[in-house]
């Protein structure tokens, strides 16, 4: 982060000194991990449902910390006393961050964001350089993993890729108010979180605040020319904003033609714009990687104007996977071929998942399993969605299917209803019991795809599958 004396971090958090010695000492990193703390941090207590962070500010204070934002003065301790630690935390992070504000990309969608994110990041560090461009890391995109993101700029700092969540009519339009974007990305409206927003079209009002928070002397609003929930949106940009689109609709500025998937499952295309066309092909995995692929594109191209379509194409096709359970390919001694996309799920990212599964097979003779747990957040939806996916891993004709939980029990019911299955699918009860059968009829050469929400823990899965045998080299996408 940029160094910042004591006396400023008071008074952007808005907190009052208690028991601090020297309020010109220098804090050069924030954290809300009292493990993480060293000579030097800010350390932020903040109390959670298990834990509350007061109680680890004494193990920070030992580690080097210079000082403690809390909510009350601590015997013995330099802290920074806010009313709410986690405002005071945002207030600095958005106060800092405008000072010279770095061009700003903010990235949201139903689903894609951290993909795109990591994309995008990987393009523009080939253009600007890696020190220059500041991306969070995995999926720091709420109210907390934002402002810890901001306060990672440097000095050096040219570019900052952002993402942007919402759970609920009003977040993203918060999180702008910390760090308003110069282009606002639109990735899609789907059906993650219906639980929470009502409707589709409750879910494309949250999303379309970062349209309307765009801003910056040349403010862009790039849009998704194939989902038209995302691209209605173009009326909701600011006056003067230059909208940009992408997909393989014809209209569209960043063109997505003669898309395929080669063997392994990557996308190769043709990126079409105004001033030319070139063939991309990318290391990451799955036709949806193609769209995020556009969408970085059209984010260069519209705020970068003069870039090398062949410079592009490479620095597209360079990039690797940066964030974890995101479509990791790792291959066993075996043969066995164990796909990790537990991170989370929603019913058009198990789609995507399961197509690119399907790919993995085509032409072979390898056996194909799908072990998929459920999806949350879908609210009265719930029980349909599952169903639906599991007619939808019929249809695929994927070889066997291993539903994991109770809560996933409509997965496994669509697909027995579906294709009369027997044997194809198994409902299990957990973790535990799904490994015990994979391991007891996996055969070398199989291709294995693990996905589900979050908080289905399905990456417990694949860690135990690349356990025995050992693992052998992770695939490069």
């Amino acid at each position: 982060m940029i160094p910042l004396p004591l006396s400023d971090v008071a008074r952007l958090a808005a907190a009052e000194p208690a028991g601090v010695a020297d309020l010109s000492a220098q804090i050069t990193s924030v954290e809300v991990d009292s493990r993480r703390a060293g000579p030097g941090t800010l350390f932020v207590a903040l109390s959670g449902e298990r834990t509350d962070g007061h109680d680890h500010a004494p193990t920070a204070v030992e580690a080097g910390a210079v000082a403690v934002l809390s909510a009350r003065p601590l015997d013995g301790l330099p802290c920074l006393v806010a009313p709410d630690p986690l405002e005071g935390l945002q207030a600095l992070a958005a106060g800092s961050f405008s000072v010279e504000q770095p061009w700003t990309v903010g990235i949201t969608g139903s689903s894609g964001k951290t993909s795109t994110k990591d994309l995008l990041a990987s393009v523009l560090r080939g253009l600007l350089g890696d020190e220059q461009v500041l991306a969070p890391q995995g999926s720091f995109n709420n109210e907390l993993g934002l402002p810890l993101t901001l306060l990672r700029r440097t000095e050096r700092t040219e570019a900052a890729v952002l993402e942007y969540s919402a759970r609920g009519t009003g977040h993203i339009a918060f999180l702008c108010g910390l760090a308003r974007p110069h282009v606002a990305v639109e990735l899609n409206v789907g059906s993650a979180h219906l639980g929470e927003f009502g409707s589709p079209e409750g879910i494309a009002k949250a999303k379309g605040e970062l349209v309307e928070a765009v801003a910056g002397p040349d403010p862009v609003v790039v849009l998704n020319a194939d989902d038209a929930r995302v691209a209605a949106m173009r009326e909701r940009a600011p006056s003067g904003a230059r909208v940009v689109t992408y997909g393989a609709a014809a209209a569209a500025d960043v063109r997505i033609e003669d898309l395929e998937l080669d063997e392994d499952g990557r996308p190769r295309f043709v990126l079409a714009t105004s001033s030319g066309s070139v063939p991309v092909h990318l290391q990451l995995r799955g036709e949806h990687s193609a769209s995020n692929a556009a969408a970085a594109a059209a984010v260069v191209l519209g705020g970068r104007p003069g870039t090398d379509l062949q410079q592009l194409a490479a620095l597209l096709g360079n990039a690797a996977p940066a964030s974890r359970w995101r479509m990791e390919v790792v291959e066993r001694p075996d043969g066995v071929t164990v796909v990790n996309d537990a991170y989370n799920a929603n019913p058009d990212s198990m789609r995507a998942a399961l197509k690119t599964l399907a790919v993995l097979s085509r032409g072979k003779t390898r056996r194909t399993w799908a072990v998929l747990g459920h999806m949350a957040e879908l609210g009265d939806s719930e029980r349909e969605a599952h169903m639906d996916l599991g007619r939808f891993v019929v249809r695929l004709d994927v070889s066997r299917l291993v539903v994991v939980g109770p809560d996933a029990g409509g997965i496994h019911a669509g697909a027995v209803l579906e294709g009369s299955w027997g044997e194809e699918s198994a409902h299990v009860d957990d973790v535990e019991e799904a490994v015990r059968l994979l391991r007891a009829e996996l055969w070398p050469g199989d291709v294995v795809l693990v996905k589900g929400s979050r908080s289905a823990g399905l990456e417990r899965v694949a860690d135990a599958l690349l356990a025995e045998p050992a693992p052998g080299t992770r695939s490069s996408g």
